[in-house]
């Protein structure tokens, strides 16, 4: 009896420190984005004051013809490259998924490198290759550099689908006369659909705040990561923190948007499986 009590009191304290270092964390990470969020809609310049709810910075911030320009770039390099990297990464991924074990092996190791290598070492690698060719850095350059590291993310989240997939059903379509890439159309497409979805969410994401990789490769061109960053190396003005906030709810809502997705997918898995 005595142990059994012991026991429970151990797993309570367990259970206490899990919430409570749970806490912590989530507190360490928001803490500092709801400062920043409630900062955008102080009436003030000073961060140290409350003078009252306005909308005035956000205001400022659509009126910057700078920002509003970095915005664009931003947007259209982050549409652009994902569709893009969409396009080739499904294409790649049913390659990879048709390969033997072994050529499958190396490809998956290869397309792991972008991913597991810092952006850093990605970054300087496309700078020197873009000034060995002697390409000009700017926006053909810095849509090139996101098209590339968005490409593994595709591939991972299509080749889950494929692996999944029941492969008598392309091999019945070529059998009844369908062509290739008809088959490819009307049945592997369909049912590699949410991984694509997925994927093109995460490339859009993924290129929407970079810095690193776009600070390297592109000289005269400016996305809004590289902006803030020339910013807050002098006197960070308050619009910054209206920007911000509009770029956190902006990735928060693609990162639920594939949360949904990747469990409505789920959900139909088990109800094939029941």
């Amino acid at each position: 009896m005595m142990f059994r009590i012991r026991r429970g009191r151990r797993a309570n304290v367990k259970k206490l420190f899990q919430k409570s270092y749970l806490f912590l964390v989530l507190l360490f990470l928001y803490v500092p984005i709801t400062v920043l969020i409630v900062q955008s809609f102080n009436a003030g310049k000073s961060r140290a004051k409350w003078e009252g709810f306005s909308m005035r910075w956000y205001q400022a911030l659509f009126q910057d013809q700078a920002i509003m320009k970095a915005l664009y770039v931003t947007v259209s390099v982050a549409i652009i490259a994902a569709v893009v990297a969409t396009l080739l990464g499904t294409l790649a991924a049913i390659g990879i998924h048709a390969m033997k074990k072994r050529p499958q092996a190396v490809m998956m190791t290869m397309t792991n490198l972008p991913m597991t290598m810092p952006d850093i070492v990605t970054g300087i690698s496309l700078m020197i290759l873009f000034t060995f060719s002697r390409i000009e850095r700017g926006y053909v350059t810095m849509l090139l550099a996101h098209i590339t590291f968005d490409i593994p993310y595709v591939i991972f989240s299509v080749l889950p689908r494929l692996k999944r997939m029941n492969p008598n059903l392309y091999e019945a379509a070529m059998d009844l006369g369908a062509r290739p890439h008809a088959a490819l159309y009307k049945i592997v497409l369909p049912e590699i659909m949410p991984g694509v979805l997925t994927g093109a969410l995460l490339a859009f994401t993924m290129s929407l705040d970079d810095f690193v990789i776009s600070y390297f490769t592109s000289v005269r061109t400016a996305n809004l990561s590289m902006l803030i960053y020339s910013m807050t190396r002098r006197k960070v003005p308050p619009t910054i923190n209206a920007l911000s906030t509009l770029m956190f709810f902006t990735v928060l809502s693609l990162l639920i948007v594939i949360n949904l997705l990747q469990t409505r997918d789920q959900k139909r898995k088990e109800r094939r499986l029941s």
